[in-house]
C-alpha cells in the first residue's frame, strides 16, 4: 500500500492547483451548508415557539390563526373541558387570543413588512414560560399598551420603549420588549386581546391556547371536541402547530438551495477532475516507477482516490468553517403560511456538519475516480519510457 504521507506530499507540492480546486469545492460546500443551516434555523425557531403540553385550538380547515375564528361561546366550551389544566385560582389555564397583521416600516428603509399583532392575556403569558421581558414591563390588561419582540425592536422604526404605533384607528404605547428564546414570538407585537378586538372591530377570537392537565389526555380531548356539534374545532399540540407553519417555506428554501448546490457542484467536480487528470499526466514516470517497485495497480488506484478525497476534505473543512460564521447572521423572510415577516438565525448542528463533509468527500471522489482509473491502467513499460 502506498504510504499516506506520499499522497499528502503530492498535494502540498501542487499548492496552487490544490488551493484553487479546494477553493471551488469550498464555495459549493458553503452554499450546501448554509441551505441546511437556514432550514434548521427556521425549524428550530418555529418548533421552539410552542410548548409540548400546550394545545392550540383553531377553527377546522383554517390552517393558521389569522384565518381562524372562534366565538366566545365556543371558546367557553373548549376551556371548560376536563382535559384543561386548572391554575392555583381554580380557573382554566387557557388564553383566548386574536391574531392580525399590520404593516411596519423596516429600520432605515421605506420598505414595509407584515408583522403579527397578537392579542393575549396574562394567562397567555403564563403559558409561554420562554417569553421574558428584557426591557420595560408587561402591558396592562384593558389598556392601549403593547410590547414588542426582540426582532421587532431591532428591525423596525418606532418600536422603542416609550414610542407609539398607530394602527386600528388608535395609538398604542410601547411599554416593554420581550425575548422569546429565538422563537417565532420574537417577531410579534403583543397587547391586550379585548382591546385589540375592539380596535380591529372583531367579535370573535382567532385561536385559543391551553395547557393539558395531563399530556396523555390529548387524544381524548381532541376526540371530544371533534364529536361536539357546537364547534368544528381543530386541535394540535403547540409545537406541532408551529412546526407545520414552516413546511411551505422550508420546502421552498430547500428546493432553491439544493438546486443551486447541484448546479455548482457539477462545476466543482469537473474542476477536481481536471486537476486530478493533470496530476496523472505530470506523474506518468512516477507512476511507472511505483509499479516497477512492486506496487499493484490497485494501490495506485487507492492512492489517487485518497488524494481526491483529501482534496474534497480540505475544501469541505474550508467551506464549513465559512458557513459556521453565518450563525451570527439573522435572516428575515416572509412566512408563506401567515404572510408575516419572520426572523431567524442560521443553525449549525453536528448532523449538518457531518452531511456537509460527506458531500465534500463525494465531490472529491467523483472528481478523482476517472483520473485514478487512468493512473491504475497505465502500462509499466510505457510509463517508464516517459521518464
Amino acid at each position: 500500500m502506498i504510504p499516506l504521507n506520499y499522497v499528502a506530499r503530492n498535494l502540498w507540492k501542487r499548492r496552487l492547483t490544490t488551493t484553487l480546486t479546494a477553493g471551488g469545492l469550498a464555495l459549493v460546500v458553503f452554499v450546501f451548508a448554509t441551505v441546511l443551516m437556514l432550514d434548521a434555523g427556521l425549524k428550530r425557531t418555529l418548533v421552539t415557539t410552542g410548548e409540548y403540553d400546550n394545545v392550540v385550538v383553531i377553527r377546522k380547515g383554517s390552517g393558521t390563526e389569522i384565518q381562524s375564528s372562534i366565538s366566545r361561546p365556543q371558546a367557553n366550551i373548549v376551556e371548560m373541558n376536563a382535559a384543561v389544566a386548572l391554575g392555583p385560582d381554580g380557573l382554566p389555564r387557557a388564553a383566548k387570543e386574536t391574531v392580525v397583521l399590520i404593516s411596519l416600516n423596516r429600520s432605515g428603509t421605506a420598505l414595509a413588512s407584515n408583522v403579527v399583532i397578537r392579542g393575549t392575556s396574562p394567562a397567555g403569558l403564563l403559558l409561554r414560560p420562554q417569553v421574558k421581558v428584557i426591557a420595560g414591563r408587561l402591558f396592562r390588561p384593558g389598556s392601549s399598551e403593547i410590547m414588542v419582540g426582540s426582532n421587532i425592536a431591532k428591525g423596525y422604526d418606532g418600536t422603542r420603549i416609550g414610542e407609539r404605533l398607530r394602527f386600528a384607528q388608535r395609538e398604542w404605547t410601547i411599554v416593554g420588549t420581550f425575548d422569546a428564546g429565538a422563537s417565532g414570538f420574537d417577531s410579534e407585537v403583543w397587547g391586550d386581546a379585548d382591546q385589540l378586538m375592539q380596535s380591529f372591530r372583531r367579535l370573535n377570537y382567532s385561536a385559543m391556547v391551553l395547557k393539558l392537565a395531563d399530556s396523555g389526555l390529548f387524544e381524548r380531548f381532541r376526540e371530544e371536541i371533534d364529536a361536539d356539534p357546537r364547534f368544528a374545532g381543530e386541535l394540535k399540540r403547540e409545537q406541532v402547530f408551529y412546526s407545520d407553519q414552516s413546511k411551505a417555506l422550508s420546502t421552498f428554501l430547500s428546493i432553491l438551495g439544493l438546486t443551486l448546490t447541484a448546479i455548482f457542484s457539477i462545476g466543482a467536480t469537473i474542476g477536481a477532475m481536471i486537476t486530478m487528470y493533470a496530476s496523472v499526466s505530470n506523474r506518468v514516470a512516477e507512476i511507472g516507477t511505483l509499479r516497477a517497485l512492486g506496487f499493484r495497480s490497485g494501490s495506485v488506484l487507492a492512492a489517487f482516490l485518497l488524494e481526491a478525497l483529501l482534496l474534497g476534505l480540505v475544501g469541505g473543512l474550508i467551506g464549513l468553517a465559512g458557513a459556521s460564521v453565518m450563525q451570527f447572521v439573522s435572516f428575515s423572510t416572509t412566512n408563506f403560511q401567515t404572510f408575516s415577516d419572520l426572523s431567524f438565525n442560521f443553525l449549525l448542528t453536528p448532523e449538518i456538519g457531518l452531511k456537509t463533509l460527506l458531500f465534500a468527500l463525494l465531490m472529491g471522489l467523483l472528481g478523482g475516480f476517472l483520473p485514478a482509473v487512468r493512473a491504475a491502467r497505465l502500462n509499466i513499460v510505457d510509463a517508464l519510457r516517459a521518464a
